[in-house]
């Protein structure tokens, strides 16, 4: 059976540490995710990390955003906010992410923040939620030569200062991707 890539919305703390960004754009790049986000979702991403971030100027996060969507313009999702009213969710505020899954005919919704999203709240929408790290491994164990080609892409992508393999996937592992970094580990040969 050929392989589908899932539809999925990119939260904002998943689109926030910059190696993770990194591999999620590129496998979206690649044609192994439909990614899916929201101006709303990059407002809160941008926000978060200059606040974080003494020095980092919101133009140079502005810059990432558009070159973000200029590669996956279809990543894009436009008619989502009639939708939050009627959405239930422990923290209203996520309400915006769910109604970007139903009107950008998601399926995942990649999230650190599980708790926000319960499975009972997003089961009726046709919905799960998954942490990055659950998410990659998923996307390896349904296309591991792609995603292997994909992460090795990633790390290239970093030109001024391509880390080593090694150096990539500790940071990787540092950022919650434990599992992940776990199963990239056991294909270092192919990374390089």
């Amino acid at each position: 059976m050929a392989f589908k890539p899932p539809a999925a919305v990119y939260d904002a703390c998943v689109l926030y540490p910059f190696h993770l960004r990194n591999v999620l754009i590129q496998c979206a790049f690649d044609g192994l995710v439909e990614a899916r986000w929201t101006d709303d979702i990059h407002d809160e991403w941008m926000r978060n990390l200059a606040a974080n971030t003494p020095g980092l100027p919101m133009e140079r996060l502005a810059v990432t955003r558009d070159r973000m969507k200029a590669v996956l313009p279809e990543a894009d999702v436009a008619d989502y906010r009639p939708l939050i009213a009627k959405l239930e969710l422990p923290d209203p505020d996520d309400r915006h992410v769910l109604a970007a899954a139903i009107a950008g005919k998601a399926s995942v919704i990649v999230t650190w923040n599980l708790k926000d999203f319960p499975a009972t709240h997003l089961l009726p929408h046709g919905v799960v939620s998954q942490s990055p790290d659950d998410f990659l491994t998923d996307l390896y164990a349904a296309s591991r030569d792609a995603l292997i080609s994909s992460v090795g892409c990633a790390r290239h992508n970093l030109r001024k200062t391509t880390p080593s393999v090694e150096v990539f996937l500790d940071a990787l592992q540092q950022g919650g991707l434990k599992q992940f970094s776990g199963v990239l580990r056991r294909n270092i040969a192919a990374l390089k």
